[in-house]
């Protein structure tokens, strides 16, 4: 004789909080969402409607003023294309490094304890800019490409999540065994080690690739020369610009000979801010993406206590 399975019925006081917690949720997710909506139709909006606050929900007489602005500015695509390039090269070595330095503090050796003293100790204490500019100019790194991409490579905090990932999912007998076959440490961190890290190099990939596409200080401060600037200092320095001042290196320099121009140059500026923050989270969004699966179980297993 079949059974029929019986449905279990909620207590009315389980259904109530059900609810109310699937409004509050709803409510918290229209609070985060809204102001990147805004952000996004704003940007193709005309300005005067962005200006008066006609634009809430729907782009209102859609117009790419804003996007013409903001890359008409010469140095735009040179600086997205420094940017990739900063991210691709820093992340990867930056992976590399961090997995690195982490299976060694898996393994046992003379002095382990100082070791991860010495890397804890620089989360909380460093040196100052002074002394780090001081010393990167005298190594010969000032105004080149390079320290673009070794700077800041390793984070201890993604450090020690990458430690506590490999030292709780890849067992010690495998190290072991991988020993007596013949395997020296290299060996078996290339075929053994990096293989079952896949989800902890995802999530690598988000922090230090968010990390590096976001940083404009370090060009800020380290480059002069103008074709090595990343997008983010260069689109800083739009928003600097983005002014009615008739200085010749103002953005809207073009329009500051008559007062039609200058209306039409405070027009642009409204919308290409929003611009400017569409083009330069654009790809960290999309990054998060489609890496969300990895980055959030990732995170949960190399974050075990270990």
């Amino acid at each position: 004789m079949q059974t029929q399975k019986r449905k279990v019925q909620k207590p009315l006081g389980d259904r109530i909080f059900d609810i109310c917690n699937l409004i509050f949720w709803i409510i918290f997710l229209i609070i985060i969402i809204y102001p990147l909506w805004l952000i996004i139709i704003a940007s193709v909006s005309d300005p005067d409607a962005v200006i008066s606050g006609e634009v809430l929900l729907w782009p209102k007489d859609f117009s790419m003023m804003g996007y013409e602005a903001v890359f008409q500015h010469q140095e735009l695509l040179r600086s997205y294309a420094n940017s990739i390039f900063y991210t691709l090269a820093g992340t990867a070595l930056s992976v590399v490094v961090t997995l690195m330095a982490a299976y060694s503090l898996t393994r046992k050796f003379a002095g382990k304890a100082f070791v991860n003293m010495y890397f804890v100790f620089t989360m909380f204490f460093t040196g100052g800019l002074i002394p780090q500019f001081l010393m990167n100019r005298s190594l010969g790194l000032y105004n080149t490409v390079l320290l673009m991409i070794i700077i800041n490579c390793v984070s201890v905090w993604n450090l020690m999540v990458a430690r506590t990932y490999i030292s709780t999912n890849i067992p010690d007998d495998l190290y072991e065994a991988a020993m007596i076959d013949g395997a020296d440490h290299i060996t078996y961190f290339v075929k053994v080690v990096l293989p079952l890290s896949g989800m902890i190099v995802a999530v690598l990939c988000v922090y230090y690739g968010v990390s590096r596409w976001n940083d404009y200080f370090t060009a800020l401060v380290y480059i002069r020369d103008r074709t090595k600037l990343p997008l983010q200092t260069v689109l800083r320095e739009i928003l600097a610009t983005l002014t009615t001042s008739t200085s010749s290196d103002s953005f809207f320099s073009a329009y500051a000979d008559n007062i039609q121009g200058m209306t039409e140059a405070i027009r642009k500026a409204e919308v290409a801010k929003y611009c400017c923050i569409v083009v330069s989270t654009g790809p960290a969004v999309i990054l998060y993406v489609f890496m969300q699966k990895y980055f959030v179980k990732g995170v949960m297993i190399g974050s075990l206590k270990g």
